[in-house]
């Protein structure tokens, strides 16, 4: 008598996840894509990109302590230095008003700084009352009308190589044409490292909700 053995073989399907576990990891890796994909728009901004011969330079403001400017601005400002050396006809502007844990304002702190090291004092307009990247590029452009200065040569944003992706959108936003930029180097360590995360979520931030009054 024949008899059919029964297999007891069945094809191998692995662990199944639940529905909302997967929908985790699909969110996850989309958001380390998009993460990945602002992080090098970060980094394609953090170099120098120069148009032309720019007449009109904006720093923009970072934190200044009792003593003085922070490192990352100094940093700011000694690029700007380094250029104006080569370039004594530029008209600067120095953006950035004054926190309640700082001395004084971030712009006089810069303009002080500039001066000290050779700038004509006549070279430097002070930009005093803004309070981050979007005003510090809108009241800069305000002021510039204010002014009777011509911008229509472009304008050359100097701020570390980190804010710069940002500083040019919104520069852009403010109503600044043909936008250059000077990457000046992030000499602390741990702030490098912090803006560099940091960075890419506020260009989100930015892109959303910044736009020049």
């Amino acid at each position: 008598m024949n008899r059919r053995r029964k297999s007891c073989y069945r094809p191998y399907e692995g662990k199944r996840w639940p529905l909302w576990r997967k929908a985790v990891l699909a969110l996850l890796l989309a958001g380390a894509l998009a993460f990945g994909a602002l992080f090098g728009a970060v980094m394609y901004g953090a170099y120098d990109h120069i148009q032309g011969e720019p007449r009109l330079m904006v720093i923009l403001g970072c934190q200044v302590k009792p003593w003085g400017p922070s490192i990352l601005l100094q940093d700011r400002l000694d690029k700007a230095l380094d250029y104006l050396e080569e370039h004594p006809d530029v008209q600067v502007v120095v953006s950035g008003g004054q926190g309640p844990d700082e001395p004084t304002s971030e712009a006089q702190a810069m303009a002080d700084y500039l001066t000290a090291h050779g700038v004509e004092e006549e070279k430097v307009l002070l930009e005093p009352d803004s309070h981050n990247t979007a005003q510090n590029l809108d009241y800069s452009r305000r002021l510039l009308d204010r002014e009777g200065i011509d911008t229509s040569d472009g304008v050359l944003l100097v701020s570390n190589g980190f804010h710069l992706t940002r500083a040019r959108m919104l520069a852009e936003r403010a109503g600044f044409e043909q936008v250059s930029t000077l990457a000046a180097p992030a000499s602390h360590l741990p702030s490098r490292l912090y803006m560099y995360v940091r960075e890419p979520l506020a260009l989100v931030k930015s892109f959303l909700f910044d736009r020049a009054g």
